[in-house]
């Protein structure tokens, strides 16, 4: 290939990577930099190996400088690509993965939701997901008659709130955890964890609701609970992931897919 033609082909990965860095720092955070990165280090191997003119290896050179420069930079400091994930990077990861995450609210808001309308009309239905030492637990955590000690129960002293938190973190992280890492099951553990926690919630729920005691649990889930709620749903969705780059790898290997997919199911994760 003359020199000419290899410009033609190549000027717009250059212009590009000097877009990008004109932004920088944020612009060596983007997805396609790295790779883009890659593809001119090589151009400029070529270049060299090919004796084209100097001042093509010259701008070559130069732009692999600046681009080294920046992508090592970002890497020894983490806080733009932190606040870039907390303003938008997180936000762009749900939309890009958006059918994992339909399909995780659907396999646990639906069978959550019909659980609790099936009880309404079959309290009973409540006792074959909870024992009855766990409906006298959430009974008394959620009783009307105890407004002022709502989620915590009569017998709790307020000085033990601060533990139960740490209880509260460490369960619902586990549960997120768990959720996202049965992905490597196929998928299969992540749908079971979805509806197994979809039914228990769904029990409590039903339950309370029909023995009278709605009007002080939904106001406590709706305050404390819908985040914990949709960290489940994005948990499923990177287990999900995991599990259809196993099943669905294309023409890659199974492990190079799930590691390539386990990277962009993180950003789901953290959230």
């Amino acid at each position: 290939m003359n020199q000419q033609r290899f410009i033609d082909s190549r000027q717009h990965a250059w212009e590009r990577l000097e877009a990008l860095l004109e932004e920088a720092p944020k612009g060596a955070e983007a997805e396609e930099f790295p790779p883009l990165y890659r593809a001119v280090t090589h151009d400029l191997a070529l270049a060299r190996e090919r004796r084209y003119g100097l001042a093509l290896i010259t701008r070559l050179e130069a732009l692999v400088r600046r681009a080294h420069q920046q992508f090592y930079r970002s890497r020894h400091h983490p806080w733009p690509r932190i606040r870039d994930y907390l303003l938008g990077g997180f936000a762009r990861a749900v939309r890009r993965h958006w059918r994992f995450v339909a399909v995780a609210a659907l396999c646990f808001y639906l069978p959550l939701l019909g659980m609790i309308l099936l009880i309404q009309w079959q309290p009973e239905l409540a006792f074959s997901v909870l024992d009855s030492e766990t409906a006298r637990e959430v009974e008394a955590m959620y009783d009307p008659a105890h407004r002022e000690t709502v989620g915590r129960g009569p017998t709790r002293a307020a000085d033990t709130d601060l533990a139960m938190f740490g209880y509260y973190i460490r369960n619902n992280t586990g549960i997120g955890f768990r959720t996202f890492a049965t992905g490597l099951l196929f998928g299969v553990g992540t749908l079971f964890t979805l509806l197994f926690n979809a039914f228990f919630i769904g029990a409590v729920a039903g339950h309370l609701q029909a023995i009278g005691f709605g009007q002080t649990f939904w106001p406590f889930v709706v305050g404390h609970s819908a985040f914990e709620l949709n960290a489940i749903v994005l948990s499923g969705a990177a287990g999900l992931m995991l599990g259809h780059a196993l099943i669905a790898p294309g023409r890659l290997g199974r492990l190079h897919a799930l590691r390539l997919q386990a990277r962009k199911a993180l950003d789901l994760l953290w959230g």
